[in-house]
């Protein structure tokens, strides 16, 4: 459905998710505005209840606690840009009275929305994941064209032998995934790629509802060319790419070039 609506608005040339541009982090009144004037399809962002009254869903990634902007200004803006949403869930708190908002703001639109959060622990991840039995309860009732955004918590260190997704975490998560009725995306760290590519292979062939998210930390170490050979390995229109632009350019070039 994500790539449909693009498609269909001449937004993108082919069912190919890499051509999917994402703007990441868009927690404060004038980013969004800036990332509404670019290019990017996606808009991504942290929603937390703020801690002081009035007690609402606003834009802020911890350790913030507070914005210059709500969640329910925040879907107004997106929503007259025509742009996708991708909301990323810290804390249970802000999960029910986020999707009371999004229910008002978007009736009638079919905008792409992306509901995110880590639900597992994942290869050097040290943060709690949220309950993925109450995550999952609080948003069973969404539309059954919004999708899932479910991942694992994850660490990575510079020089170190960092552990992939193992076989026991992708399993997990397909069990966790299985009865599920949404489309599923699952985030995966692009440095750990080249340790978990037979397991996220497997996840995939697991269901049709499946996608992958490749995304990238502020600090890791990655080049597109460590990225070419999953874009030869998989599907293209099942894995998108949440990448910083340069990297992203890169990747679309190399792929033009023939290096895949």
């Amino acid at each position: 459905m994500t790539l449909q609506y693009f498609l269909s608005r001449g937004l993108i040339r082919s069912s190919d998710a890499a051509e999917v541009s994402w703007c990441h982090g868009v927690n404060s009144r004038s980013g969004l505005m800036e990332a509404l004037s670019g290019s990017a399809h996606m808009m991504e962002a942290d929603v937390l209840m703020r801690e002081c009254d009035p007690k609402e869903p606003i834009m802020a990634h911890p350790p913030a606690r507070d914005s210059d902007i709500t969640l329910k200004e925040w879907l107004q803006e997106v929503k007259e840009q025509q742009k996708g949403i991708k909301l990323d869930f810290k804390s249970l708190e802000a999960v029910a009275p986020s999707l009371v908002l999004l229910e008002e703001v978007l009736a009638k639109t079919n905008l792409p929305v992306w509901i995110n959060a880590d639900v597992l622990a994942g290869p050097g991840g040290h943060v709690q994941p949220l309950d993925p039995q109450a995550f999952l309860s609080a948003v069973r009732d969404l539309p059954p064209q919004v999708v899932l955004s479910l991942g694992w918590t994850t660490g990575w260190t510079a020089g170190m032998d960092n552990p992939g997704y193992s076989w026991d975490m992708v399993r997990v998560m397909e069990g966790v995934c299985r009865a599920l009725q949404h489309p599923v995306t699952f985030p995966v760290r692009a440095v750990l790629l080249a340790r978990s590519a037979p397991q996220l292979r497997w996840l995939l062939q697991q269901s049709h509802r499946y996608t992958l998210t490749v995304w990238t930390g502020q600090m890791d170490t990655l080049t597109p060319q460590d990225l070419l050979p999953y874009r030869r390995g998989f599907d293209r229109s099942r894995v998108y790419y949440d990448l910083p632009p340069s990297l992203r350019t890169e990747l679309n070039r190399g792929t033009q070039d023939g290096d895949v």
